[in-house]
């Protein structure tokens, strides 16, 4: 539940969502494509409140990634461009170049027509994610959401992943959900949630020297050896 969060972000703007499990994250960046509505208050995108806006056109505006991206059983391009059926061949490896998978793909015997899914090609986290990333880009969104999009990948891998979602945020209005917070210190601004509230929110170097919740849960990880 979130409770008086007000919060504007610019055109452009990468800003990331931190803070202990069920502080509203994921809630907060959910109110963007309207999988919910709030009981009060409103959520504006250029000063339109989002309940008025057709659901299919604000949608449409939107990329998300989420932190577990499921392929559909068809295609390589089928899974990138899916739902956008008029997209062109150099649209789909575009976005695939953004997510940094063309290489892989085009070194694969049927290219962009491989398989994949329940009886295709079996694909890693990483690779999956990629596709999640071009699937998220192709549409080439005014908004970008990433859940948590890398926490399940092994570090090597997330640096990979990191470095697709990098290049998909750039010129782009983007929602960051982070978990290891070492993938979000470059953020233009970092919002902390708990409790459902915003308690904190500036640049990671200001926030670290303000000794809050930001620091508490950069210094838990780094302890611990997670947050390389």
């Amino acid at each position: 539940m979130l409770r008086e969060i007000s919060l504007e972000i610019v055109p452009g703007e990468k800003v990331a969502l931190v803070g202990p499990t069920g502080s509203g994250k994921s809630t907060l960046a959910d109110l963007i494509p309207r999988f919910y509505d709030p009981d009060s208050g409103t959520v504006l995108v250029d000063g339109a409140d989002l309940r008025r806006v057709n659901l299919r056109e604000l949608r449409k505006q939107i990329g998300i990634v989420p932190q577990e991206s499921l392929l559909m059983k068809g295609t390589i391009a089928f899974n990138i461009s899916y739902g956008l059926p008029e997209l062109s061949q150099e649209q789909i490896r575009e976005a695939a170049d953004i997510a940094g998978i063309l290489s892989f793909i085009e070194s694969l015997p049927e290219g962009f027509e491989t398989e994949v899914g329940e009886r295709g090609v079996t694909l890693s986290g990483g690779q999956r994610q990629r596709i999640a990333i071009a699937r998220a880009v192709v549409r080439d969104p005014r908004i970008l959401i990433l859940d948590e999009a890398t926490s399940s990948l092994d570090l090597e891998v997330e640096r990979q992943v990191q470095e697709a979602m990098n290049r998909a945020m750039k010129g782009r209005t983007s929602l960051v959900i982070a978990h290891r917070l070492s993938t979000i210190r470059n953020a233009d601004r970092i919002v902390v949630l708990d409790g459902g509230r915003i308690v904190e929110q500036g640049r990671h170097e200001d926030l670290l020297a303000c000794d809050g919740m930001y620091c508490r849960l950069h210094n838990l990880q780094f302890d611990r050896g997670t947050g390389q």
